[in-house]
């Protein structure tokens, strides 16, 4: 049928109509789109913006100085010398002993372990602090001051006590921590290291004989473990070591290869646990653990009053005995003017080996050993510091402490779930190597 022109005019006006209603339609959704939805009535009497926390504390005073012979001193002459029967050859032994010792809070506890193991016969030059502080150069820039927790004294441990410094690119946590000493020790071709924490205070055994320090001790471990007939049963089989434990890990010797072949510390549980797996997968590899004594190991919480006593010197007799006629004259022990190093080295001599005083010095390490075990927080050294804000890389100190323990304990559920069971006997119930992440819960879940 044709279609005449008039006809296809027809259908014209309809199309248009259509189009206008379309397009009606489609500007009415997109207005509807970008109209923003209504708010939710306030209470009245609600504030407007964030709610704040009360964070009021009161800011800690500065620490007191528990080496002040140290804060006086210009240069390693400045202090006391080792007792002679601590001071190790004059001629480095051929064993290496590098020391590491980890640092993230509180400065007079590292102080301390830094200047017994010292005191105690170790070769400045061989310990090796470890700062993982999170504050980069800060410190050895000296731009912390003593009221911040992650301040430490680079001078002081540098210049004046001899030991090194090695600082982390960021703040690590525990097992990232190991793995860096290990990381360390390979790329300096070490086949064994020492390490330690930092709350500790060490001494030799001076009322044992045949006396040796405590350094020349772990030396003797280290000559033991490099015998050809170490760990050799009657059969001729030859164990391998992995760690040796003086007073568990407070101060330890790692075998390198041992733990880089099981593949170092699992860094997704950063703290509590981790020393679990890392000695249960020791044990399931039928690597030994042996437990050596190479001096009194001291798990503390607070420092002494005055760490020179750790160098165990007294008053010259004679001088003691014109100090009794002195009434107190400068310079005298007993007067209460300070004396200044050399005369505190001029007028002091070293003190018997295991007298009286090292009985009493014993003691009160033994004292503030008990002490943290009596405290339900015994960590509770690391929060004596809250200062600092305003200093380079700050980090609020409560806030600080509540995002270790939120990470402590993730790690603690992690280790949980990688084993099914929950608690550091793991191997003691059956658990073996390759069972990581493929086992139920057991009933400790229960």
């Amino acid at each position: 049928m044709a279609i005449t022109l008039r006809s296809r005019w027809a259908f014209l006006p309809l199309i248009l109509a259509l189009g206008v209603i379309s397009l009606y339609f489609l500007r009415l959704s997109i207005g509807h789109e970008a109209q923003p939805l209504p708010e939710a009535p306030r209470p009245p009497d609600a504030p407007k913006g964030p709610v704040y926390k009360d964070t009021h504390r009161e800011i800690v005073p500065a620490l007191p100085e528990y080496f002040p012979l140290a804060a006086k001193a210009s240069s390693p002459a400045d202090l006391p010398p080792v007792p002679l029967w601590n001071r190790p050859p004059e001629e480095h032994v051929p064993e290496a002993t590098r020391l590491y010792i980890g640092f993230t809070r509180f400065w007079p506890l590292l102080q301390q372990a830094v200047v017994s193991y010292i005191a105690a016969g170790w070769p400045p030059e061989d310990i090796y602090v470890v700062e993982n502080t999170g504050t980069m150069d800060a410190n050895k820039r000296g731009l912390l001051t003593i009221k911040n927790p992650f301040y430490l004294d680079y001078h002081r441990l540098t210049a004046l006590l001899g030991v090194n410094v090695v600082t982390t690119p960021s703040l690590q946590t525990f097992a990232q921590l190991q793995n860096f000493y290990l990381f360390e020790a390979i790329n300096n071709n070490l086949t064994h290291y020492f390490w330690s924490h930092m709350d500790v205070a060490v001494h030799s055994h001076e009322d044992k004989e045949p006396f040796r320090s405590l350094y020349m001790n772990a030396v003797d471990v280290v000559r033991e473990t490099q015998k050809p007939d170490y760990l050799v049963d009657d059969t001729g089989h030859k164990r391998e070591w992995g760690i040796q434990f003086f007073a568990y890990d407070w101060l330890s010797l790692v075998n390198v290869k041992t733990f880089a072949d099981l593949g170092g510390w699992d860094t997704m549980v950063g703290y509590y646990g981790t020393d679990c797996d890392m000695y249960s997968r020791l044990s399931m590899n039928d690597y030994a653990q042996p437990v050596q004594d190479a001096g009194m190991v001291y798990d503390v919480t607070n420092s002494l009053d005055d760490l020179e006593v750790l160098y165990r010197r007294r008053p010259k007799k004679q001088q003691a005995t014109r100090d009794n006629t002195d009434d107190g004259k400068a310079g005298s022990h007993n007067s209460t003017a300070p004396l200044s190093n050399k005369s505190y080295l001029e007028s002091t001599e070293e003190d018997d080996k295991g007298g009286e005083s090292f009985k009493k010095l014993a003691a009160t390490l033994e004292q503030i050993q008990q002490d943290k075990r009596d405290d339900k927080f015994r960590n509770s050294w690391q929060l004596r510091q809250n200062g600092g804000e305003g200093e380079p890389y700050y980090y609020d100190p409560d806030g600080f402490e509540k995002a270790l323990q939120m990470t402590i304990e993730v790690g603690t559920k992690i280790n949980e779930e990688k084993w099914g069971h929950r608690g550091c006997d793991i191997g003691a119930v059956g658990l073996k190597e390759g069972d990581q992440w493929r086992v139920e819960h057991d009933s400790t879940f229960d």
